[in-house]
């Protein structure tokens, strides 16, 4: 695309193309961009070449792993695709990706059907509330089954029509039959572009076509009174009436369009491209963005904010921000403000993204999606305005980084790299996060799942050159009392000259889980001048770090100072603070100690079939079920499970249902380990303390 070549808000269309993994939405995007003519080279996956998914991370385990943007131009209009991950671990760029579009392409394969990641993006675009089409791809494979799927698709979304037929399937996939001009597509076999020639409809499909075709007029017929009342008039929808009633259902969620095609012989992908420009809303059409009391609606006029949906870091190139305008427009060179911060953006190389490459224009228009480098303060999530203004659009709300794993450098030299390329991963991906935990003396990392967290592994081995090993993270445990208690802390120290002396007699007292420490000062005739009673207090907390059962910090008590001695020289704030500490060491192992082990609340969703395995599991790994919240096939399983018994959950979770269900998890809270628990930890931590 030449630089200076401008597309008007008129003229754009940003579809995100959604779907299981293995559904064919990088095939689709590759050929739609060279049907187009906008991408030179027909790509395919097996090989490694398809136009969205080139990073050594994705090539290596044959899989998309981020969100990449493309583009097509037809009749005129400037089509961004946005290719996403159908892999649920990588479900963070998906959501990103639907936060910036105006409608969804959804596809589903012809062998597989409608699968638990389809069902997934349907949610999101359901929550989002943009328009959708779906696209039945692979029809020219063997076992495809354009009907079946159809009826999988019709059970999923409630409005979805075909507005086209395919002419045979598998090997005899040859055509299609559409239903806005009840015409047939034929295809011209051996070309590369789609070509096809026009012609009656095949005798055996007449009657499917006349079927298909009375319950679309029907459905349009509906959306709109005065077309109702000219269809029950005996007359026939037009094709442009037909185009139009199509867009005013789509806008209201209330049909969906079904295509069908073989992206890589190029089948399906001209009349695609025509009903994308057709039905889906420009960005003015598509509905304003609210900030405060402003609506920002596409537009040129309006003040500038674009959000940056996508950060990512390249070799020699530095960081790239990908970002959407949600209102106003931008030319290279111009000065902008990142809303979260008020730093100053210059946007020089202003570029519209085409897979791994950019393309330079001069501006970009309200409702554009473009992409710029070496931005100083901007990451994903921030907005970026014209100076003077403070217009922050909603951001993209990022799954939560339920997956947990230790990582130690390889080297000492990776070690000490860590913290500063960890940072650096979590800016290109939010759902990433990873810090160093003083209590368990652990770097623990996080993300959605356990490959999500190799790849990210990977990218920092091959950007930054810094390898990890992985570990199980320890588990924060904690300890308490379950009986009252008292005695004595004393501390005498004589070795000439001034000694030190402190005496406390203490009482502790176990409180309710979650009631914390809490310290009572019950001193008397001041046998511990007042003084030093808040050293008692703090030799007592610095000994509660450690426990009294497998050295975890020892939390819920009370304790209580009410007697002890002091003596004029040799009594100090050191020595009272010590002999708090030896108190609490002498009077917490008569106090019946517990040890208390972190339990999570576990939200399981599977499809029905799988419930009575998970909840075996779940009774496995010593799990209470809350509850379960049924929903239309699908179940939600609510437990409390101890953590030590989910390490690697989700990979178990996703075998036992075929990848169909999913989960998440946060503290509940605190209960007592079970005694054989409680000897094998307290054994695990003598052990790990004498080396």
């Amino acid at each position: 695309m030449a630089s200076g070549k401008e597309y008007t808000t008129d003229h754009i269309r940003n579809v995100v193309v959604l779907g299981h993994g293995g559904a064919g939405k990088t095939s689709l995007v590759d050929a739609l961009c060279f049907v187009a003519g906008t991408s030179k080279r027909h790509g395919n996956v097996d090989d490694g070449t398809a136009l969205t998914m080139y990073s050594p991370e994705e090539h290596a385990h044959e899989i998309s792993i981020q969100l990449t943007p493309a583009y097509a131009e037809h009749m005129g209009t400037k089509i961004n695709l946005l290719d996403t991950p159908g892999y649920l671990d990588f479900t963070g760029e998906t959501l990103a990706a639907v936060r910036v579009v105006d409608a969804a392409i959804i596809v589903v394969s012809a062998t597989s059907g409608v699968e638990v990641g389809t069902e997934r993006v349907w949610e999101y675009c359901v929550a989002r509330g943009i328009p959708r089409v779906f696209f039945v791809s692979m029809m020219d494979k063997d076992n495809a089954d354009f009907d079946g799927v159809f009826q999988q698709i019709k059970k999923l979304a409630d409005g979805a029509l075909p507005v086209e037929i395919p002419i045979g399937e598998g090997a005899d996939f040859s055509g299609i039959i559409n239903l806005f001009s009840e015409k047939a597509h034929i295809y011209k076999a051996g070309t590369t572009t789609g070509e096809y020639d026009e012609s009656d409809i095949p005798a055996e499909l007449v009657d499917k076509e006349a079927q298909w075709e009375t319950e679309l007029q029907e459905t349009l017929a509906t959306t709109d009174e005065s077309l109702l009342e000219s269809y029950l008039e005996g007359g026939h929808i037009s094709r442009e009436e037909a185009i139009q009633a199509m867009a005013r259902g789509m806008g209201r969620n209330e049909v969906f369009p079904v295509f069908c095609g073989a992206a890589p012989k190029t089948y399906g992908m001209r009349a695609l491209l025509k009903k994308i420009v057709e039905l889906c809303p420009s960005p003015a059409e598509a509905g304003a963005e609210v900030v405060g009391d402003t609506e920002l609606v596409a537009s040129d006029s309006g003040p500038l904010a674009a959000l940056v949906f996508k950060t990512a870091a390249e070799p020699h190139v530095g960081e790239l921000s990908y970002f959407r305008i949600f209102s106003g427009s931008v030319a290279n060179g111009a000065e902008v403000v990142n809303a979260s911060d008020g730093q100053s953006e210059k946007l020089n190389h202003l570029s519209i993204p085409m897979g791994k490459e950019r393309h330079e224009v001069l501006r970009l228009h309200a409702g554009d999606i473009g992409v710029i480098a070496k931005l100083k303060h901007t990451h994903t999530n921030d907005t970026l305005n014209d100076a003077g203004k403070n217009l922050p659009v909603d951001v993209i709300e990022f799954p939560s980084a339920d997956i947990a794993v230790a990582i130690v450098g390889e080297t000492r030299n990776d070690e000490d790299k860590l913290g500063e390329v960890l940072p650096k991963l979590r800016e290109e991906d939010p759902t990433f996060s990873a810090r160093f935990d003083a209590e368990l003396h652990q770097t623990i990392a996080r993300g959605v799942g356990e490959l999500h967290l190799d790849v990210q592994f990977e990218k920092m081995a091959r950007k930054y050159g810094v390898k990890v090993t992985t570990e199980r993270p320890k588990i924060a445990y904690r300890e308490t009392i379950s009986a009252k208690g008292e005695g004595q802390g004393r501390h005498k120290k004589q070795s000439g000259g001034r000694g030190q002396f402190g005496d406390c007699w203490i009482r502790l007292a176990p409180k309710p889980r979650g009631a914390g420490y809490e310290f009572i000062n019950s001193i008397k005739g001041g046998v511990i001048p007042t003084k030093f009673i808040p050293s008692v207090d703090r030799g007592i907390q610095e000994a509660s770090a450690k426990g009294a059962i497998a050295g975890y910090r020892l939390v819920d008590f009370s304790a209580e100072c009410y007697f002890g001695s002091y003596h004029a020289v040799d009594s100090s704030d050191i020595a009272f603070k010590l002999a708090g500490s030896v108190a609490l060491r002498t009077v917490a192992e008569r106090c019946k100690p517990v040890l208390l082990e972190p339990v999570l609340e576990l939200a399981v969703t599977t499809p029905d079939e799988y419930l009575g395995d998970i909840m075996g599991d779940l009774t496995s790994r010593r799990g209470k079920v809350q509850g379960m919240d049924p929903a239309e096939g699908r179940t939600t399983v609510r437990a409390l499970v101890p953590e030590s018994e989910l390490y690697k959950y989700a990979a178990t979770l996703r075998s036992m249902t075929q990848g169909r269900a999913s989960h998440s998890r946060k503290l509940a809270g605190y209960e007592p380990a079970p005694p054989e628990i409680a000897k094998k930890v307290a054994a695990e931590r003598a052990e790990e303390e004498a080396h």
